[in-house]
Protein backbone atom coordinates (compact mmCIF):
# COMPACT_ATOMS: atom_id res chain seq x y z
CA UNK A 1 0.00 0.00 0.00
CA UNK A 2 1.38 3.64 -0.81
CA UNK A 3 2.57 5.81 1.92
CA UNK A 4 0.61 8.20 3.35
CA UNK A 5 0.80 11.85 1.80
CA UNK A 6 3.52 14.15 3.35
CA UNK A 7 0.34 16.70 2.18
CA UNK A 8 -2.31 15.26 4.33
CA UNK A 9 0.00 14.09 7.48
CA UNK A 10 0.86 18.12 7.46
CA UNK A 11 -3.24 18.47 7.56
CA UNK A 12 -3.76 16.15 9.91
CA UNK A 13 -1.41 17.67 12.24
CA UNK A 14 -2.57 20.77 11.93
CA UNK A 15 -6.17 19.82 12.17
CA UNK A 16 -5.19 18.12 15.47
CA UNK A 17 -3.94 21.07 16.71
CA UNK A 18 -6.67 22.87 15.93
CA UNK A 19 -8.64 20.04 18.22
CA UNK A 20 -7.01 20.33 20.90
CA UNK A 21 -7.00 23.86 21.15
CA UNK A 22 -10.40 24.83 20.75
CA UNK A 23 -12.41 26.46 23.20
CA UNK A 24 -15.70 25.21 21.73
CA UNK A 25 -16.62 21.31 22.02
CA UNK A 26 -18.43 21.39 18.57
CA UNK A 27 -15.39 23.32 16.95
CA UNK A 28 -12.84 20.73 18.21
CA UNK A 29 -15.33 18.11 16.66
CA UNK A 30 -15.99 19.79 13.26
CA UNK A 31 -11.81 19.37 13.14
CA UNK A 32 -11.48 15.78 14.10
CA UNK A 33 -13.98 15.35 11.88
CA UNK A 34 -12.28 17.04 9.03
CA UNK A 35 -9.33 15.16 10.23
CA UNK A 36 -11.06 11.57 10.05
CA UNK A 37 -12.47 12.68 6.16
CA UNK A 38 -8.94 13.30 4.67
CA UNK A 39 -7.30 10.71 6.15
CA UNK A 40 -10.02 7.91 5.05
CA UNK A 41 -9.83 8.96 1.76
CA UNK A 42 -6.21 7.30 2.40
CA UNK A 43 -7.05 4.75 4.37
CA UNK A 44 -6.13 5.70 7.57
CA UNK A 45 -7.01 6.98 10.83
CA UNK A 46 -5.82 8.85 13.82
CA UNK A 47 -5.28 8.61 17.31
CA UNK A 48 -3.94 11.77 19.82
CA UNK A 49 -1.86 10.65 22.60
CA UNK A 50 -2.14 13.19 25.18
CA UNK A 51 0.43 11.92 27.51
CA UNK A 52 3.41 12.97 25.17
CA UNK A 53 1.17 15.21 22.71
CA UNK A 54 1.55 12.60 19.97
CA UNK A 55 -0.74 12.19 16.91
CA UNK A 56 -0.48 8.46 15.52
CA UNK A 57 -1.56 7.67 12.15
CA UNK A 58 -2.12 3.77 10.97
CA UNK A 59 -4.14 2.42 8.72
CA UNK A 60 -7.71 1.52 9.23
CA UNK A 61 -7.35 -2.07 8.08
CA UNK A 62 -5.49 -2.77 11.33
CA UNK A 63 -8.51 -1.46 13.72
CA UNK A 64 -11.44 -4.12 14.14
CA UNK A 65 -14.87 -2.84 15.06
CA UNK A 66 -15.07 -1.71 18.02
CA UNK A 67 -12.12 0.55 17.27
CA UNK A 68 -9.30 -1.67 19.31
CA UNK A 69 -5.79 -1.97 17.12
CA UNK A 70 -4.89 -5.87 16.32
CA UNK A 71 -1.72 -6.71 16.25
CA UNK A 72 -1.99 -9.79 14.26
CA UNK A 73 -3.24 -7.33 11.42
CA UNK A 74 -0.08 -5.26 11.61
CA UNK A 75 1.82 -5.89 8.48
CA UNK A 76 4.54 -3.11 8.23
CA UNK A 77 4.94 -0.74 11.42
CA UNK A 78 6.72 1.46 8.79
CA UNK A 79 3.31 2.22 7.71
CA UNK A 80 2.04 3.92 10.95
CA UNK A 81 3.17 7.56 11.28
CA UNK A 82 3.92 9.27 14.53
CA UNK A 83 3.71 12.93 14.60
CA UNK A 84 5.09 15.16 17.69
CA UNK A 85 2.72 17.99 18.30
CA UNK A 86 5.11 19.43 20.72
CA UNK A 87 8.19 19.63 17.88
CA UNK A 88 11.28 18.19 18.99
CA UNK A 89 14.00 21.34 18.08
CA UNK A 90 16.56 19.04 16.38
CA UNK A 91 18.66 21.30 14.49
CA UNK A 92 18.14 19.35 11.57
CA UNK A 93 14.12 19.88 11.39
CA UNK A 94 14.60 23.36 12.76
CA UNK A 95 16.49 24.03 9.60
CA UNK A 96 14.05 22.11 7.37
CA UNK A 97 11.23 24.64 9.00
CA UNK A 98 12.89 28.05 8.91
CA UNK A 99 13.71 27.48 5.42
CA UNK A 100 9.91 26.38 4.73
CA UNK A 101 8.49 29.35 6.88
CA UNK A 102 10.71 31.87 5.09
CA UNK A 103 9.61 30.41 1.43
CA UNK A 104 6.38 31.65 2.68
CA UNK A 105 7.33 35.01 3.93
CA UNK A 106 8.96 35.67 0.40
CA UNK A 107 5.55 34.78 -1.19
CA UNK A 108 3.92 37.01 1.52
CA UNK A 109 6.84 39.86 0.50
CA UNK A 110 6.00 39.51 -3.30
CA UNK A 111 2.68 39.80 -3.03
CA UNK A 112 1.99 42.13 -0.31
CA UNK A 113 4.85 43.98 0.51
CA UNK A 114 7.53 45.25 3.24
CA UNK A 115 5.20 45.71 6.17
CA UNK A 116 3.16 42.55 5.92
CA UNK A 117 6.35 40.54 4.79
CA UNK A 118 7.65 41.91 8.54
CA UNK A 119 4.64 40.96 10.55
CA UNK A 120 4.92 37.59 8.56
CA UNK A 121 9.23 36.95 9.43
CA UNK A 122 7.96 37.88 13.17
CA UNK A 123 5.48 35.39 13.05
CA UNK A 124 8.20 32.66 11.61
CA UNK A 125 10.60 33.53 13.83
CA UNK A 126 8.24 32.59 16.79
CA UNK A 127 6.82 29.37 15.48
CA UNK A 128 10.23 28.02 14.64
CA UNK A 129 12.11 29.39 17.18
CA UNK A 130 9.18 28.55 20.55
CA UNK A 131 7.70 25.98 19.06
CA UNK A 132 9.70 24.43 16.13
CA UNK A 133 6.79 23.90 13.45
CA UNK A 134 5.95 25.25 10.40
CA UNK A 135 3.66 28.55 10.69
CA UNK A 136 0.68 26.88 8.94
CA UNK A 137 0.71 24.30 11.79
CA UNK A 138 -0.45 27.18 14.37
CA UNK A 139 -3.71 27.19 16.15
CA UNK A 140 -5.73 29.27 18.18
CA UNK A 141 -3.44 29.29 20.88
CA UNK A 142 -0.31 30.48 19.12
CA UNK A 143 -2.22 32.63 17.03
CA UNK A 144 -3.19 34.77 20.07
CA UNK A 145 0.07 34.26 22.53
CA UNK A 146 1.74 35.63 19.35
CA UNK A 147 -0.80 38.60 18.97
CA UNK A 148 -1.04 39.35 22.65
CA UNK A 149 2.50 38.43 24.03
CA UNK A 150 5.20 38.06 21.49
CA UNK A 151 4.54 40.89 18.90
CA UNK A 152 4.11 43.36 21.23
CA UNK A 153 7.26 42.64 22.78
CA UNK A 154 9.90 41.24 20.77
CA UNK A 155 8.70 42.90 16.90
CA UNK A 156 9.18 46.13 17.69
CA UNK A 157 5.90 47.17 15.20
CA UNK A 158 6.05 50.09 12.99
CA UNK A 159 2.52 51.35 13.53
CA UNK A 160 1.61 50.62 9.79
CA UNK A 161 3.02 47.30 10.99
CA UNK A 162 0.58 47.19 13.14
CA UNK A 163 -2.71 47.64 11.44
CA UNK A 164 -2.03 45.31 9.57
CA UNK A 165 -0.63 42.12 11.32
CA UNK A 166 -4.29 40.24 11.45
CA UNK A 167 -4.23 40.76 7.71
CA UNK A 168 -0.47 39.83 7.17
CA UNK A 169 -1.33 36.22 9.46
CA UNK A 170 -4.03 35.62 7.53
CA UNK A 171 -2.01 36.14 3.64
CA UNK A 172 1.01 33.74 5.34
CA UNK A 173 -1.73 31.02 6.05
CA UNK A 174 -3.00 31.45 1.93
CA UNK A 175 0.48 31.32 0.74
CA UNK A 176 0.60 28.22 2.91
CA UNK A 177 -2.74 26.89 1.42
CA UNK A 178 -4.52 26.79 4.52
CA UNK A 179 -7.19 28.16 6.70
CA UNK A 180 -6.57 30.41 8.82
CA UNK A 181 -8.04 29.81 12.45
CA UNK A 182 -10.50 32.28 13.78
CA UNK A 183 -8.52 34.96 16.35
CA UNK A 184 -9.69 38.13 18.44
CA UNK A 185 -7.15 40.37 19.04
CA UNK A 186 -6.46 41.67 22.64
CA UNK A 187 -6.07 45.55 22.19
CA UNK A 188 -2.68 46.63 23.78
Amino acid sequence: MAELPEDVQTTAERLTRLARDAVDSNEAEAYRERRESSLSEHGYTARYREADDTLILYPVEWIDDDGTVVLDRIDDTDRAVELSLSGTGEEDEWAAIEEHNSQLVATVEETAGEDHAANARAFADFMGNHYVRRVETAGTRELREFLTEYYPRNSWPTAAQKTKVRESLELLFEAAGEPFPGVTRTSR
